[in-house]
């Protein structure tokens, strides 16, 4: 089976990091989004991928020959940003009629992807959030879907949809997207895919719900930092001041760093204490202090103190330190 992963937003809340970089490229735990996406998918049997890119996608397809050679992936561009409904529609002519996964780019999710895989039915991962008018909802009548209802102002549920779903169908959800963008039924300019789960249930298909409990929100400063966090708490190297992970060809000297800090490749730290941040690749820090920070790859930083948020390429020096 294929997964169908729409990864071409532009990211406009994670500026200016995504102004040089697509936001499924972020680092997270010391990989990128993809990365988590892509290698969870495969451990549960995905043989073949469809990336639905855009906004630097050629970033993208340089990133995966480099790091995952080898691997099946198909990319199709959507060129207009016209919604995620209208991002799984431009992968239908690579997926045909058959069956598919499909997992929203900026979205990790740490669940047993084997037991969503053999649903034997369309299948809308999910879970209960206090506050739903953010989020496309799945409304039910006990086990039965009624209905898909997309950032209502009075959500009738709080079953949010977490960006995970089956098609067993494939066809019948790219027909529903067809009559969705001919009738042109645009929710603020955009296509929603919900509305093409809506036509197909419609059309007599049967949806099944599968709670998702370790879902990752990597959209905002504030949830990539949050992300971050949880992920090294589950799979970072402990040490004495918390969880990090640190790339291996990464010089780290006289420094503090934990806890939940990543370090991104071919970094240097020197003399520093730091918490709660991400350090892109090649970046440089000296004499600095930092909590709750981002760093771009290949900026210089020295004697930075307090919170920060640079995109790369940039160089902040506040004072030399002996």
């Amino acid at each position: 089976m294929k997964a169908v992963i729409p990864a071409a937003g532009v990211g406009k809340r994670l500026r200016p990091h995504t102004l040089t970089r697509p936001k499924a490229l972020l680092p997270v735990a010391g990989r990128p989004i993809l990365a988590h996406i892509v290698d969870d998918c495969a451990a549960a049997g995905i043989d073949g991928f469809v990336l639905v890119v855009g906004h630097h996608g050629e970033a993208v397809r340089r990133w995966f020959d480099r790091e995952r050679p080898g691997l099946d992936i198909t990319y199709v561009e959507q060129t207009e940003r016209l919604g995620l409904g209208h991002a799984v529609w431009t992968a239908r002519e690579a997926i045909g009629n058959a069956s598919f996964f499909c997992i929203l780019g900026d979205t990790i999710v740490k669940a047993d992807h084997r037991v969503l895989l053999a649903c034997p039915d369309n299948l809308i991962g999910v879970r209960e959030v206090a506050d739903a008018r953010r989020f496309g909802v799945v409304v039910k009548d006990g086990d039965r879907v009624t209905g898909f209802v997309e950032k209502a102002a009075e959500p009738p549920s709080d079953l949010a949809i977490v960006g995970v779903y089956l098609f067993r169908d494939g066809a019948a959800l790219f027909d529903a997207m067809q009559t969705v963008i001919q009738e042109g039924r645009r929710r603020h300019g955009e296509y929603q895919l919900s509305d093409g789960l809506q036509v197909m249930l419609e059309r007599g298909h049967r949806f099944r719900t599968e709670t998702v409990v370790d879902w990752y929100d990597c959209g905002e400063r504030e949830t990539w930092l949050a992300t971050n966090r949880l992920l090294l708490d589950r799979d970072g190297t402990a040490t004495g001041h918390g969880p990090v992970r640190i790339h291996p060809t990464a010089r780290v000297v006289e420094s503090r760093l934990g806890p939940h800090v990543s370090v991104g490749p071919d970094v240097v730290i020197e003399r520093c204490e730091i918490a709660d941040a991400v350090i892109g690749a090649g970046s440089e820090l000296r004499n600095c202090r930092l909590q709750a920070s981002l760093v771009g790859e290949h900026c210089r930083l020295v004697g930075v103190a307090g919170t920060i948020d640079i995109g790369d390429h940039c160089e902040l020096s506040l004072k030399e330190q002996p």
